[in-house]
């Protein structure tokens, strides 16, 4: 182990460092998360992505909505900030493929317009 003293905003601090090859190796297990299975569009219309990863906290269409360029389509919240989901083009909704409180990764699909 090794002492090393750090200033920080002027103050000084004592810290120790442990080396890596000091330390037993710890076998490192990580479980495997149960996802609820993606759905997936019928193929029918174009396809609007997530541009970010989190958790759909309102849904502003529904199928046979006629939406137009700039149109908002779902808001997610990541990192406590809400995010709008606009329509990329003009259309009408085929299938909204995700509900409230649903979680979303980045490029997943959330609506069809066709």
């Amino acid at each position: 182990m090794k002492i090393y003293k750090i200033k920080v905003n002027g103050k000084t601090y004592k810290v120790e460092l442990e080396s890596v090859t000091e330390v037993a190796s710890e076998k490192v297990v990580e479980a495997k998360k149960e996802e609820a299975p993606k759905q997936m569009s019928s193929g029918e219309g174009k396809a609007v992505n997530a541009p970010i990863q989190g958790s759909v906290v309102n849904v502003k269409v529904k199928p046979g909505d006629k939406v137009s360029k700039g149109t908002v389509l779902l808001v997610i919240e990541a990192m406590k900030l809400e995010n709008d989901v606009v329509s990329p083009f003009d259309g009408v909704v085929a299938e909204v493929l995700v509900s409230k409180g649903q979680n979303v990764t980045t490029k997943d699909v959330v609506v069809t317009i066709k």
